[in-house]
C-alpha cells in the first residue's frame, strides 16, 4: 500500500513491539471504560527524528513535530505508518481498535517535545475523548456535536501544549487551549467565515518564525495559508493565497516533519487513493515544494487519516 524504503528500523520496531504488548494489556485489563466505548485502544508508532535535526523547545516557539501517520478503517481498526527517514513511510503497523464510532480524530503533542502523546476523538454521540498512546482513554466533555469538524493544529496559543480548533455549523471557529494533560480550557472565538473551507490542516510552523500555522482549502480548490501569531485571542494573521487545484485531493493532513529537515510538511490523498507529500520550505509566500508521491494506492481504505 504505502511506498517504503524497505529498510528495517530496529528502534521503531522495538517500540512497536512494546506498544503491541501494551495494547493487549489495556484491552484485557480491569480498568473501567465508558459504556459506549468498550475496548478502545491505541498505541504509538513513534518515528525517529533524522539525526542532526533539533526541534525548538521554548514555550514561545512551536516545536517541529515528528508524528507517525495513522489511518482508521471503517471497522474501527487503526494502523500507524512511521516516517522512514527519507520522506516516505514505513510499512503499516497495527495500532489499535474500537474507533468505528468516531467522527474526527486529532493527534496532538501535549508537552511541545515534538512527538505525539495521543489524540482527541469526537464520538458520534458528541462526546470528546482523549486517548493517550498505550494508555486508557477518558472523556473530556460532551456536546461536541455542535461542531461539524475539529482539528488539532499544534500550539496555537504559545503556551507549550497542543491546542484544538473546532468549527460550528454557522462557520464560526473556536480555539481550545490545551492544559498538557488531554483537558482543555473554555473556548475562545476566533471568528466567522470558516464554513467556506472543505479542508483545514497544520501541525507546526510553516513559515519559519517558530509559530504554528494552518492551511485551509475552499470549495473552489484554492489553498490559503493562515500564519500564526502565537496570541490565543487572535491566533491568525490575514490569509495568503498559496495556489489552486487542491480539489484533486479528498484529504489534507499534517503530521509535522516527515522529511527530517526540521520543517513542517503536508500530506494529501487523491481520489484514486494515492498519497502525496508536499515538503515545507519555510517560505510564507509559497510554503511547499512540488509534490512527491509516497503511496501508490490503496489509501482510500481509510475513512480517517490523522
Amino acid at each position: 500500500m504505502a511506498k517504503t524504503s524497505g529498510r528495517t528500523r530496529g528502534r521503531i520496531a522495538s517500540r512497536l513491539a512494546a506498544a503491541a504488548v501494551t495494547a493487549a494489556l489495556v484491552a484485557t485489563g480491569a480498568s473501567a471504560v465508558a459504556a459506549d466505548n468498550p475496548g478502545k485502544s491505541a498505541t504509538d508508532a513513534k518515528p525517529k527524528a533524522k539525526t542532526g535535526v533539533t526541534a525548538p523547545r521554548s514555550n514561545s516557539l512551536a516545536a517541529v513535530s515528528y508524528f507517525a501517520l495513522y489511518g482508521v478503517e471503517r471497522d474501527g481498526f487503526v494502523y500507524g505508518y512511521a516516517p522512514d527517514g527519507n520522506g516516505g513511510l514505513e510499512s503499516r503497523q497495527y495500532s489499535g481498535y474500537g474507533w468505528d464510532r468516531t467522527r474526527d480524530i486529532a493527534q496532538t503533542d501535549l508537552n511541545n517535545d515534538g512527538h505525539a502523546d495521543g489524540f482527541w476523538a469526537r464520538q458520534n454521540n458528541g462526546d470528546l475523548l482523549y486517548q493517550p498512546f498505550g494508555g486508557q482513554n477518558f472523556k473530556v466533555g460532551g456536546g461536541w456535536n455542535t461542531y461539524n469538524r475539529v482539528w488539532a493544529v499544534g500550539d496555537l496559543g504559545g503556551a507549550g501544549a497542543g491546542d484544538l480548533i473546532a468549527r460550528d455549523g454557522n462557520g464560526y471557529l473556536y480555539l481550545y487551549l490545551g492544559y498538557g494533560n488531554g483537558n482543555m480550557t473554555s473556548r475562545y472565538k476566533v471568528g466567522g467565515g470558516w464554513g467556506q473551507y472543505t479542508q483545514i490542516a497544520g501541525n507546526g510552523d510553516l513559515t519559519g518564525d517558530g509559530k504554528a500555522d494552518i492551511v485551509a482549502r475552499d470549495g473552489s480548490g484554492t489553498l490559503y495559508l493562515y500564519k500564526g501569531t502565537g496570541n490565543y485571542k487572535a491566533p491568525f494573521e490575514g490569509r495568503t493565497r498559496i495556489g489552486g487545484g487542491w480539489n484533486a485531493y479528498n484529504t489534507l493532513v499534517s503530521v509535522g516533519d516527515i522529511t527530517g529537515d526540521g520543517r513542517t510538511d503536508l500530506i494529501a490523498r487523491d481520489g484514486s487513493g494515492a498519497l502525496w507529500r508536499y515538503s515545507g520550505n519555510g517560505d510564507a509566500r509559497d510554503p511547499f515544494e512540488s509534490k512527491v508521491k509516497i503511496g501508490n494506492g490503496g489509501w482510500n481504505t481509510y475513512r480517517l487519516l490523522f
